[in-house]
């Protein structure tokens, strides 16, 4: 989580987009996004907000990466440091 924004990688949650991507929410809002590009897959956050987290998708694409494939191996992911 960092400024508002809570990120969330599911286990094993291939069904539903059979991509690599993440979960973001920002109060009643909810963004889900393609890693490692950062691409809007469906829903919505603010533009501001958005931009935080596009940088922070670029900065950890690797990390994010690797956590997808734990992830989709029902693994123990690694925690990502937050934007700065």
């Amino acid at each position: 989580m960092f400024y508002g924004l809570i990120i969330a990688m599911y286990y094993l949650d291939t069904k539903q987009h059979n991509l690599p991507h993440i979960h973001v929410k920002y109060g009643e809002m909810e963004g889900v996004y393609k890693i490692p590009d950062g691409d809007l897959i469906e829903g919505f956050l603010p533009p501001n907000k958005e931009k935080l987290l596009l940088a922070w998708i670029e900065i950890h694409a690797d990390e994010l990466m690797a956590n997808w494939q734990l992830a989709v191996t029902g693994n123990k992911l690694y925690n990502i440091d937050p934007l700065k």
